[in-house]
């Protein structure tokens, strides 16, 4: 798991390749979860927040200055 802090100190690129990254995790641990070879079904819940997280930390740096 990873704190927005560390995300915060990657860069945009970075992040970029992370969300990509965590994109095709989700995909494969969702097909495995279909075929029912998950072993762990916490890790698909940890995947999804991190790329929530990284998907938060790019928008905000995005947004306008005077929208948060």
């Amino acid at each position: 798991m990873t704190s927005a802090r560390e995300l915060r100190e990657l860069n945009d690129e970075d992040l970029r390749n992370r969300e990509r990254d965590l994109g095709d995790q989700l995909f494969r641990l969702r097909i495995q979860k279909a075929m029912g070879q998950l072993d762990t079904p916490v890790k698909l819940r940890e995947v999804r927040r991190d790329l929530a997280r990284v998907k938060t930390v790019l928008r905000q740096r995005t947004a306008p200055a005077g929208r948060s």
